[in-house]
């Protein structure tokens, strides 16, 4: 048998084996899937739509379509390399045997292609419905003819195809870096690059906003919106260091749950930060679309009347986007990382921890990373409101309710609360002998 089949072969073994451990990425990949499908369905309606609805419908599909790529992408990432951190045993023990690194990549590599393809099919119909009911919210809206139907073809399935398999090729060679070696010094400092990169990018379109816009121009929205984006991946991207500097914040805490927490965090720096990446992103991008919105309803320069309701439309669906991908992608990560700690938690209570203080230790660690997520996601939106509020009103904070706010902000705390404390109830339901115990 070939190198290629037996690395196929094992690539199944181990997506049977792990069916548990491969299904956050399988769902993170198939509403990826989903998602794209449904708005690359628009440019398939397109085809029978008149010009202006065909641009309208081309719009949407292009903007929500093209930021769509890019946090599948990064979900992607987030979720299959927090997968191989966790087989780190099993990685070791390929590379004892004899495996060497190009063979461990290929593996990685044949894992993340057969999790895309089954990804796509188990889209395929979920995406026809949604991208009907798309088509339908838009008529609703008088975005387009009440009589134009709705189409899922061939530049949906490519593009969903396409786009998903190439978000699951990117992930599987970044994720398999780490597999290939032992050692990978440069590693942290590309991600660090990366994520300063991104940062800055972002910053600079709420700085451009400012001086090269007026407020009357129909691009200065979508600049705008670009800074919120950027801001909260490049903040995602450099959760690590901003892990490690809570942790030593929190040295300090008396009582067990509070230096567990310290400890923990200082331990588990790439696992929490691939926890906190959602939480950022999720508020950060819910806040800052939601405001702008608002600014751009409540302020005296409106957009052209022809624009302004398919703006607030895709507004509107990009917001929903967002917040579906980033709360399964919460709720996979935390549940991912947090049954990986059996052996932890059992080990932790056969050295005389409690129960109830290890909950309390995974409560503590939760409100950490809520607020802490809430927190720079926050600092991310306003690279998108102040700049648009200061265009649009003049003023640099916008005069609209903070109940918006208040809404994202208890959204993204109880979902990563109630997901941590439940996962990890499961994770210590059994004996705690018999969470250590080597099989």
């Amino acid at each position: 048998m070939t190198d290629g089949g037996a690395m196929f072969r094992l690539a199944l073994r181990s997506i049977r084996y792990r069916a548990g451990s491969f299904l956050a990425s399988l769902l993170t990949l198939t509403l990826g899937a989903v998602i794209l499908m449904t708005f690359a369905a628009l440019l398939d309606t397109s085809a029978a739509a008149d010009a202006q609805t065909a641009t309208t419908l081309t719009i949407m599909a292009s903007v929500v379509g093209g930021w769509g790529l890019v946090i599948v992408t990064f979900a992607a990432a987030s979720t299959l390399t927090l997968q191989v951190r966790q087989r780190s045993t099993e990685m070791a023990l390929l590379r004892t045997v004899g495996a060497t690194p190009a063979q461990i990549r290929r593996l990685v590599l044949i894992e993340s292609v057969t999790l895309a393809l089954i990804a796509v099919l188990i889209a395929l119909v979920p995406s026809r419905l949604t991208s009907g009911v798309l088509v339908e919210l838009l008529k609703d809206a008088h975005q387009v003819p009440a009589d134009l139907p709705a189409a899922f073809g061939p530049i949906a399935v490519s593009v969903g195809l396409g786009v998903t398999l190439a978000s699951a090729v990117l992930a599987a060679l970044l994720a398999a870096r780490r597999a290939a070696t032992t050692r990978q010094p440069g590693r942290g400092r590309a991600r660090l690059i990366a994520g300063v990169a991104v940062l800055v990018a972002g910053i600079s379109s709420g700085a451009t906003v400012m001086v090269a816009f007026d407020g009357t121009e129909p691009a200065v929205m979508a600049v705008s919106g670009q800074g919120a984006i950027l801001c909260a991946i490049g903040l995602a991207l450099l959760s690590p260091p901003i892990i490690t500097a809570i942790a030593t914040l929190l040295t300090p805490l008396r009582g067990v749950s509070g230096y567990l927490t310290a400890v923990n965090l200082r331990g588990h720096t790439h696992q929490m930060a691939t926890a906190l990446a959602p939480i950022i992103l999720f508020t950060g991008l819910a806040t800052g679309t939601l405001y702008m919105q608002r600014i751009e309803n409540e302020s005296g320069t409106p957009m052209p009347a022809h624009m302004a309701p398919t703006i607030e439309t895709l507004n509107y669906v990009v917001v929903g986007m967002v917040t579906l991908f980033a709360a399964v992608m919460l709720i996979n990560t935390v549940i991912a990382a947090t049954l990986h700690r059996r052996r932890e938690f059992g080990q932790l209570r056969l050295a005389g921890s409690t129960r109830p203080q290890v909950l309390g230790m995974v409560s503590t660690e939760a409100s950490v990373l809520a607020c802490t997520g809430v927190l720079f996601g926050t600092l991310a939106a306003t690279a998108t409101v102040i700049p648009y509020s200061v265009v649009k009103t003049g003023s640099l904070l916008p005069d609209t309710t903070i109940t918006t706010y208040l809404a994202v902000i208890l959204t993204a705390a109880a979902l990563t609360l109630i997901t941590t404390v439940a996962s990890a109830r499961r994770a210590t339901g059994q004996p705690a002998i018999d969470t250590v115990r080597v099989s």
